[in-house]
Order: structure tokens, then C-alpha cells, then sequence
């Protein structure tokens, strides 16, 4: 940040994504420091902030909040508990990072935006994806007619989780396209650059209620399609692919890019002839830089408390909220 002074964060709960994701990526940034931690036992608390020498434990989530040496808030708690710690973190001034989805409903979301606007507080949804090099990158080529015309959007997110999951209660929020499914309606919204016109879906619901596969199919205006395919009952599955009139762009390991080398993606350039096949086309292999997305994340999330202007801002989470709302209504319409 430019005022030389690091964003302090606080994070409420000991979550894996916290682990994976968010202790690394604030220690890897530019702009934030991770200066508290929380957890509902202190004993958990502390023995997290000794791991990974965090000045802060409290042994309760208001606590956090409330500490003065905390400047915003990640909340990767469960999607039921996502409003609650909104209006807790708002109320003290803080800006939130909230873990996608970013609520339970559009209508909870609309609600948690309207809060955190008229309490003068930064919230953004936590795709960190959306902040790699080679996401940033790809937008710049489709603009630009990389591609040509862009006709097909398709992603592909799934893997298999236990019966135990919190996941598979629909109180809590749960449901593949919820917790998996919504990278892909993030990617269709984000390169459209639009919101659907209209939507289909079908889906597989679990004895719980919750969807276990879904696919879904969006309307965008320009004659753009977008296609998405999420499920808890399927292997391991992680990619995007752009098609458009004069190519294609297939990016693998879209969400979770490696850590053992640069991300990647294969651009494909049609052959020009109409009757042309597939031997004429031309595919190359396109390399990026090689970054921590969670630490890109966190660093354009202080540089928007410092604009006063999200780069995601909250109304992007409330209109990704309405899409998935709209898509599971389709699927169980269909049931």
C-alpha cells in the first residue's frame, strides 16, 4: 500500500482453507500482515498463532473483531454463519474478505451488501482465481479478439467427498454447486462480462436434498453460451475452456494451479478454410507467471480498501448469488 503501513488482517476460524490458503497468501503479499487469529477453543487459537507466529489468538470470534490492532477480516467460516460475521465485522469497522458463496440466498446477500454500504466497510467475495496472472491475462486476449467472437463458455469443477461433510446439509448451505459449481458461474459471468438472460439446469440431489452433480446452462447476450458441470460424486476435475469463432482457449488446473511449475493454458487457432479440419488448426502452449493467487487476492483487496473501491466490488457477490439461486430453482423445478 502506498501509505507504507500493512493491512492488518484477522482471520475467524481454524478452516483448511485458512491453512492452504489464506495464512500463506497474506504472508506472501505486498500490503497485509496477519496480525490475529480466532477460533472457538483459545487452546486451538494459540496453539495455530504459535505455528505460524501470529502476535494475536482469541478464543472466541467477536474477540477478533473487536481487537484494535485488526484492520479487516477473512471469514471463512460455513456459508450459514457468512451474514452474522458481516454485520459483527461491519459493526466494528472492518473490511471483510467472505469466503464464496458469499450467503445463502441472493436475498441474504442483498441484505449483507446494503449493510456493509451504508456502514462504510470494503466486502468482497474470496475467488482468488480471478486474481492470477493468467485469468488477468486471458481477459486481455478475449478482449483483444484473441479468439474471435467469443461463443462457448464451459467449466468443469468436481471431486468426491464422505458422507460426514458439512457440505451435504442444505441448512448450512451445502451442495455442489454451491461450494464447486459457483467457480464455474464465476468464470461464465466474469468473461461474458454480462449477466445470464436465462438459465437451465438438471441435477442429481443427494438423499440430504443437496445437489450431488449439476449441470447448468446460461444465456448470455451477444449469442454467448456458458455450460458448467459441478459434483461431490465425481473425480477430480479442475478446467475452463473459451471458444470463439477463430479459436479456442483450454486453461487445466483452472481454479488450483499447480505449485510445482507456471500455470498453463493451450490456445488453439482455427484453420481459416471453411472446410477445413483439424490438421490445419494450430495449438500452442501458453505459459504465465507463476504467483500465489490468494496473495494477489489479498494485495488488490488492500488496494481497494485504499481506493474506497473494491476491484470485485460486494454487488458482483450479490449478482453471482442471484445466478446460482436461479440455477438451483431450475434444477429442482426439474426434479
Amino acid at each position: 500500500m502506498s501509505t507504507g503501513r500493512l493491512l492488518r488482517w484477522g482471520i475467524l476460524g481454524c478452516a483448511r482453507i485458512t491453512r492452504r490458503g489464506l495464512i500463506p497468501g497474506i504472508r506472501g503479499s505486498n500490503s497485509g500482515t496477519l496480525q490475529a487469529l480466532a477460533s472457538r477453543e483459545t487452546a486451538t487459537a494459540r496453539a495455530w498463532a504459535d505455528e505460524f507466529q501470529v502476535p494475536r489468538a482469541h478464543g472466541n470470534y467477536q474477540a477478533l473483531i473487536d481487537d484494535p490492532e485488526v484492520d479487516a477480516i477473512y471469514i471463512p467460516l460455513p456459508n450459514e454463519l457468512h451474514r452474522s460475521w458481516v454485520v459483527a465485522a461491519a459493526d466494528a469497522g472492518k473490511h471483510i474478505l467472505c469466503e464464496k458463496p458469499m450467503a445463502l440466498d441472493a436475498r441474504e446477500a442483498a441484505a449483507m451488501v446494503e449493510y456493509c454500504r451504508t456502514r462504510g466497510v470494503i466486502l468482497m467475495e474470496a475467488f482468488m482465481w480471478r486474481h492470477q496472472p493468467r485469468t488477468l491475462e486471458i481477459r486481455r486476449m478475449i478482449r483483444e479478439g484473441a479468439i474471435g467472437e467469443l461463443r462457448l463458455i464451459r467449466s468443469s469443477f468436481s471431486f468426491p467427498i464422505s458422507s460426514g461433510d458439512w457440505r451435504l446439509d442444505p441448512a448450512r448451505g451445502g451442495g455442489a454447486l454451491w461450494d464447486v459449481g459457483c467457480y464455474g458461474i464465476s468464470t461464465a459471468r466474469l468473461f461474458a462480462g454480462a449477466e445470464p438472460t436465462a438459465v437451465r439446469a438438471l441435477a442429481h440431489f443427494g438423499p440430504t436434498g443437496v445437489d450431488l452433480t449439476l449441470t447448468g446452462l446460461l444465456e448470455f447476450p451477444g449469442d454467448l453460451i456458458g455450460v458448467i458441470d459441478c459434483s461431490f460424486e465425481q473425480p477430480f476435475r479442475c478446467t475452463y475452456e473459451l471458444v470463439g469463432t477463430g479459436g479456442s482457449i483450454e486453461v487445466p488446473d483452472a481454479y488450483l494451479p499447480p505449485a510445482d511449475g507456471p500455470p498453463i493454458a493451450r490456445l488453439r487457432s482455427f484453420g481459416s478454410a471453411p472446410d477445413s479440419g483439424p490438421d490445419a488448426d494450430v495449438v500452442r502452449t501458453l505459459t504465465f507467471e507463476s504467483v500465489n493467487q490468494y496473495s494477489a487476492m489479498v494485495d488488490a483487496f488492500a488496494k481497494s480498501v485504499e481506493a474506497g473501491a473494491p476491484v470485485d466490488p460486494a454487488e458482483d457477490g450479490l449478482a453471482q448469488m442471484t445466478a446460482l439461486d436461479r440455477l438451483l430453482q431450475a434444477a429442482q423445478s426439474n426434479r
